[in-house]
């Protein structure tokens, strides 16, 4: 028991431990830390949220093996969908502990998990079942970016052949980028997505894997990302950028 060097007590101090006043704040109980904000935490629930599936779109969910060691079951491997659309074939992959139910009436499909209470399985929900929206939309719709070339001279255009790449795959074209370098910059466009340009300033990627697209508009606009004091750059989509005043000596 500790108490203060200037209270009085009576009776045995044996096991008492006189402190100094100074030395007591140190001792004291931690206050409960007070949230920035007051209101009461919200999960977003989009894991929960069904899918839904257009008619001209096919779900399948492939067998699963389970991995075995000397006739021992080991580890239960993920699942994968296979999702068919008139646009190309793209798959997902449920890990062991998600499960995916299909009602062909609705023509809705709706992930679950195995333990609400475990965070990582609550993580993973929300983000598979917005892979499995976006490769349905994909095969269905399509994803598609448009970039704008803002600055004297840019300009793109596509062609079938480049001087400083070799193509990937037999047939690869090349969006070929003149934004204010001495030489011109080329880069091939990737499977299964197609390049054009409506305008010499812009260009029009589609595809159906949405990841794919942003990362290669992503690769295009990192050689002018958008500057703040002319607005010259590479925009993506609906992008704005907030205009500073020039620097004046």
């Amino acid at each position: 028991m500790i108490i203060r060097s200037n209270c009085f007590r009576t009776g045995h101090y044996s096991s008492l431990h006189i402190i100094p006043d100074f030395l007591v704040p140190a001792f004291a109980s931690a206050r409960p830390v007070r949230p920035f904000s007051s209101s009461s935490g919200c999960r977003s629930r989009i894991g929960e949220a069904p899918v839904s599936i257009p008619a001209e779109v096919e779900l399948q969910i492939l067998s699963v093996r389970t991995k075995r060691n000397a006739g021992i079951a080991v580890t239960e491997l993920p699942k994968t969908v296979e999702i068919k659309g008139p646009l190309g074939t793209m798959s997902v992959q449920l890990p062991p502990y998600m499960t995916l139910t299909l009602n062909k009436e609705t023509k809705k499909a709706s992930l679950s998990i195995r333990d609400r209470e475990e965070r990582k399985q609550r993580e993973m929900w929300g983000t598979t079942r917005a892979y499995l929206h976006n490769h349905i939309l994909g095969v269905s719709e399509g994803h598609s970016v448009i970039l704008r070339l803002v600055g004297v001279g840019y300009r793109a255009t596509i062609e079938p052949s480049a001087s400083t790449k070799r193509p990937e795959y037999p047939g690869q074209q090349f969006v070929s980028l003149k934004v204010g370098y001495s030489h011109p910059i080329e880069h091939g466009i990737p499977l299964g997505m197609k390049a054009s340009v409506p305008q010499p300033t812009r260009i029009l990627l589609e595809g159906p894997n949405k990841e794919v697209v942003k990362q290669f508009a992503a690769e295009l606009r990192k050689w002018r990302v958008p500057e703040p004091y002319k607005g010259k750059g590479i925009f993506v989509n609906g992008e704005t950028i907030k205009l500073k005043a020039k620097k004046i000596k």
